[in-house]
């Protein structure tokens, strides 16, 4: 017990570089899954095959290569400099991007097209129908699993340890091997990672009441 009471500031040092490569990442993600969704749903054909490429490679491919291949790979040019945090948050926000993106365009896709053509009717141009029509029914329908998606890329974050990134998994690592209290350390890592897991789990419960169940 001693052991897991003077580990836990190192271990909270890490876990704020989790929660800040986490938010960071899901912002970008979310952008980057909106934006191709949108590709997707394009009528045109350039676009939609970007976004095809784009989705089908990432969602193909473990993660764990993701991260090699542009902390590792992309560096190798030498014209690309990314230290491993901004590597991580890359990786994190394009995996999670590629999953966004599904969720989103199924989303849109299940609203009824009678909602499209009475927003034309009332004179809205198709950036107008999407935005004030369309997006704000879709993100009440797939905000439960945008929040799966995102508690999975938390987890996620952990393998950024592997590329030197300090953070929660990483100082475990690191205390783990200064005390030799494996298990002691590791039952502390698993316990803060279910209690943020859990917290963000009970935060997205709250919206979905909030803004989807009303």
């Amino acid at each position: 017990m001693e052991t897991m009471i003077n580990a836990l500031p190192m271990l909270m040092d890490g876990l704020k570089v989790t929660v800040y490569v986490f938010v960071i990442a899901i912002i970008l993600g979310f952008i980057i899954g909106l934006v191709m969704a949108l590709f997707r749903l394009s009528p045109y054909k350039v676009l939609n095959w970007i976004a095809k490429i784009f989705i089908d490679a990432i969602r193909g491919t473990p993660f764990i290569v993701q991260l090699f291949f542009i902390y590792f790979g992309l560096n190798s040019f030498g014209f690309i400099s990314l230290d491993n945090t901004t590597a991580g948050i890359v990786t994190v926000a394009i995996n999670a991007g590629a999953y966004f993106a599904e969720i989103i365009r199924a989303g849109i896709q299940s609203i009824d097209k009678g909602q499209t053509e009475a927003a034309r009717s009332l004179g809205l141009n198709s950036t107008q129908t999407m935005r004030h029509v369309v997006l704000p029914q879709a993100f009440r329908r797939m905000l439960p699993t945008i929040t799966n998606q995102a508690i999975i890329s938390l987890k996620d974050t952990s393998l950024l340890s592997i590329i030197g990134v300090a953070d929660l998994t990483q100082r475990g690592r690191v205390e783990a091997s200064a005390t030799f209290e494996f298990f002691n350390i590791y039952l502390l890592l698993g316990i803060i990672y279910f209690v943020v897991i859990y917290l963000l789990s009970m935060l997205a419960s709250f919206v979905e009441r909030k803004f989807v169940l009303r």
